[in-house]
């Protein structure tokens, strides 16, 4: 069931803004350690510990909002939840970077499941932004298949051997702009296989 329309402004800053925040929070933080209740935390575990209640706030907000959660956002909650949750728990900052390799090999090895029954499911969920053919449908979910598991080891590589800067910056910047990037990259097969103008 479609929810309610809100402004895409709004939107934006909800699904945006507590990344964008956890990025502001680790520069000011990174170099700090805090005594509580009896443990020190790094700044990176005080800035998750942050990202994760934000989160649940502004994904809340949206439901709110709109009736309505997809697929993407309530299983980037539910990580987030675990990942973070663990990382602050356990005082151990390898689960929460691990949380975007875990995300796109969900992604990856929904879509290949969908391949090997001969199927589309990146259809169901963007059907009515992008038109296509299912030749075109199942040429995109393969391309995006191999990109997302390519993503989940990009991640893997800058948080084991980069510093947590490193990471921070790629996880904000590196992985949104490489999404963006991925789908500009697909305009030929768009215009080849849409259904807004049949071939032949």
């Amino acid at each position: 069931m479609a929810g309610k329309k809100i402004n895409p402004i709004l939107k934006s800053v909800l699904e945006l803004g507590p990344v964008l925040l956890f990025f502001i929070m680790f520069g000011r933080m990174k170099d700090q350690t805090y005594l509580i209740g009896g443990t020190e935390y790094s700044g990176f575990i005080v800035t998750t510990a942050a990202f994760v209640v934000l989160i649940c706030l502004t994904t809340g907000v949206l439901w709110a909002l709109t009736g309505h959660l997809s697929r993407m956002q309530v299983l980037t909650l539910v990580l987030v939840v675990v990942m973070g949750g663990l990382s602050v728990w356990l005082n151990d900052e390898r689960f929460i970077k691990m949380k975007p390799t875990l995300l796109y090999l969900i992604f990856a090895a929904v879509l290949g499941f969908g391949l090997l029954r001969g199927k589309s499911y990146l259809s169901a969920v963007l059907d009515e932004a992008l038109p296509l053919r299912e030749e075109g449908w199942l040429i995109l979910t393969r391309r995006l298949t191999l990109f997302f598991a390519g993503l989940a080891l990009a991640n893997e590589l800058v948080w084991r051997l980069m510093s947590d800067a490193a990471w921070v910056n790629f996880k904000t910047f590196g992985l949104t702009f490489a999404l963006f990037a991925f789908f500009l990259s697909q305009g030929k097969l768009l215009e080849t296989y849409s259904e807004a103008e049949p071939r032949g």
